[in-house]
């Protein structure tokens, strides 16, 4: 059960990485500047919104489960 909590917890930290992406709108603003920072920020931004819910979810499954099993 741990290996499979260790698993879980490492894939939630590299998922963020594996799926950088923008939108359309923010993409051409972001590519019309010089400064790539502000672009990374962005895109941080966006992959951490993404994510917060299917984490929070997860926590609330688990939980659950949890209450349920005891």
């Amino acid at each position: 059960m741990k290996i499979k909590s260790l698993i879980l917890v490492i894939v939630f930290f590299v998922l963020p990485r594996l799926s950088i992406a923008q939108c359309a709108m923010c993409r051409a603003v972001l590519e019309s500047q010089d400064d790539n920072s502000m672009a990374e920020g962005i895109n941080n931004g966006i992959v951490y919104l993404m994510a917060l819910p299917y984490i929070l979810l997860g926590v609330l499954f688990y939980l659950v489960y949890r209450k349920m099993r005891s």
